[in-house]
């Protein structure tokens, strides 16, 4: 079954967002706002919760911190000791100062690399997925609010078409997706 929905075109940030505060002020729900780079202070407006990535970098930051702890104790202890400026090596808590540099360094790789997917993953923007954007423009200059009449079921498409126009639009397209 197929769903309708409007695309409203706008070609300033503060302009979509003073529409946006007036569109939410009647009851109106916005699904997504695509734009060429973040718009500050526009996810409160819509009702967008804070994501959770800051837990999973901490996660990942901790992942790093245990493969680093555990592959230097194996790889300068286990494996193949050395003596290096006189440091013991059949201790790891006697070296481990030596080996903080290291440890810090391997769980920001982690946490900065795992945000990144989870990032790319979460958004579906990695290589290969198809795009999901509604408009070539918003990549370069342009700004879209998309409104589905699935979640506006209390107001007609009149009524919403009304509510529009005070907005500042440049473009309006309405389509039917899957």
């Amino acid at each position: 079954m197929a769903e309708k929905v409007i695309y409203v075109m706008y070609d300033d940030e503060e302009v979509l967002k003073d529409g946006a505060k007036v569109l939410v002020s009647k009851g109106i729900k916005i699904a997504e706002v695509f734009s060429p780079f973040p718009i500050h202070g526009i996810d409160p407006i819509i009702g967008i919760k804070n994501t959770r990535l800051g837990i999973m970098a901490f996660l990942y930051g901790l992942t790093g911190l245990m493969l680093a702890t555990v592959g230097m104790r194996y790889f300068m202890v286990t494996d193949w000791p050395m003596n290096i400026g006189g440091k013991p090596n059949f201790s790891y808590l006697e070296n481990m100062l030596a080996f903080v540099p290291v440890t810090f360094e391997f769980t920001v790789l982690c946490a900065a690399h795992g945000m990144a997917i989870t990032y790319l993953l979460a958004n579906k923007t990695l290589p290969g997925m198809p795009a999901q954007n509604p408009d070539p423009r918003t990549t370069d200059d342009r700004f879209v609010m998309e409104i589905r009449l699935s979640d506006n079921q209390r107001l007609s498409e009149n009524e919403i078409d009304a509510l529009l126009k005070d907005t500042g639009f440049v473009e309006i397209d309405k389509k039917e997706i899957n």
